[in-house]
């Protein structure tokens, strides 16, 4: 499948994943809003078998299928630690 990622200004860390580049038809326009001006990131072809940094792949699979975009979110800096800190 055909991906399009896009960050904007209004929300560092925050990327936009559609299908097709500039159509933003799918997303909604509050949406949009918030993000800001949208500047591409990269363009490239999503498959099951792609490794992305920070998103599960078959989610936004899913996500580019259903809803017509994804978002991904920088992780919360109020994320409790996995593991117990030795000291």
């Amino acid at each position: 499948m055909k991906c399009v990622v896009y960050k904007g200004s209004r929300k560092p860390d925050a990327y936009l994943y559609i299908q097709r580049e500039g159509d933003f038809s799918q997303v909604h326009e509050s949406l949009l809003n918030l993000m800001g001006t949208l500047q591409l990131v990269i363009s490239f072809d999503l498959t099951a078998d792609s490794t992305l940094a920070q998103a599960p792949v078959k989610e936004v699979l899913e996500q580019l299928q259903d809803r017509g975009f994804y978002l991904q979110l920088p992780p919360s800096d109020f994320e409790l630690p996995t593991q117990r800190l030795e000291h």
